[in-house]
């Protein structure tokens, strides 16, 4: 299974590195740290991609409920008019047209709302790679710090590794980067579909009942409202 933007940035951020001591024996530490630098800087850019694109869904989706309201507020102008001059089949249509709007707006404002919410988490994604990246780069640093020492005189005399300073590697390197990785499911859930094409058409006839219905039910509320105004 691929692996999720959301646990790639929990893996990149909250786990220990055991998994890289092993691989520590085996590698230089510092070329070690500066790879899981790198995959932290490419994960941050991943995400800033997906940001925009998010920023993207979200103008959109805003811009189309703007303009769905303004043809909401136009066809009604139109039904009062269409009434006033006796066409009732026009007015119908029109009001044909408000109700498809009215049952495409909850999803224009779930889909603007999800979009903010998926903005956020996003942006903590990038704010929190962001952390973990100076804590990276400390951790190199301070690594090259300790390998200049023996330049220095400041390594033991008879040039033993240190203990401690092999400990400290490893825990610079479990900080460097996270060992585990934590999965999110998804699970679909497949409909089973057990009414026949008969009655199937059955229900699309009837919804489409119900819809002229509404739309008689309009054009007569905007009917009433004509007459309260004589």
């Amino acid at each position: 299974m691929a692996e999720t933007l959301s646990s790639r940035v929990g893996r990149l951020v909250s786990g220990s590195l055991n998994a890289l001591v092993s691989a520590v024996e085996n590698a230089a530490p510092e070329t070690v740290l500066k790879e899981a630098i790198r995959e932290v800087e490419v994960a941050i850019d991943d995400v800033r991609t997906e940001l925009g694109r998010e920023l993207a869904k979200k103008h959109l989706a805003s811009t189309r409920l703007m303009e769905e309201n303004r043809r909401h507020e136009e066809l009604a102008s139109r039904i009062e008019l269409a009434l006033q001059e006796n066409r009732e089949d026009l007015a119908e249509a029109a009001a044909s047209q408000q109700l498809d709007i009215e049952a495409q707006i909850p999803v224009l404002e779930r889909t603007i709302g999800d979009c903010g919410d998926r903005e956020k988490e996003l942006e903590g994604f990038i704010a929190a790679l962001q952390a973990k990246i100076r804590e990276m780069r400390d951790e190199l640093a301070q690594f090259r710090e300790r390998e200049a020492q023996p330049l220095d005189g400041r390594s033991s005399p008879s040039g033993a590794s240190n203990p401690s300073t092999t400990a400290g590697v490893a825990a610079r390197t479990e900080r460097a980067t996270s060992a585990f990785e934590r999965v999110l499911e998804q699970q679909t859930a497949v409909p089973d579909r057990q009414t026949g094409l008969k009655t199937e058409a059955q229900l699309a006839e009837l919804a489409d009942l119900a819809h002229k219905n509404r739309v008689r039910e309009r054009v007569a509320a905007a009917k009433a409202r004509l007459e309260e105004q004589k």
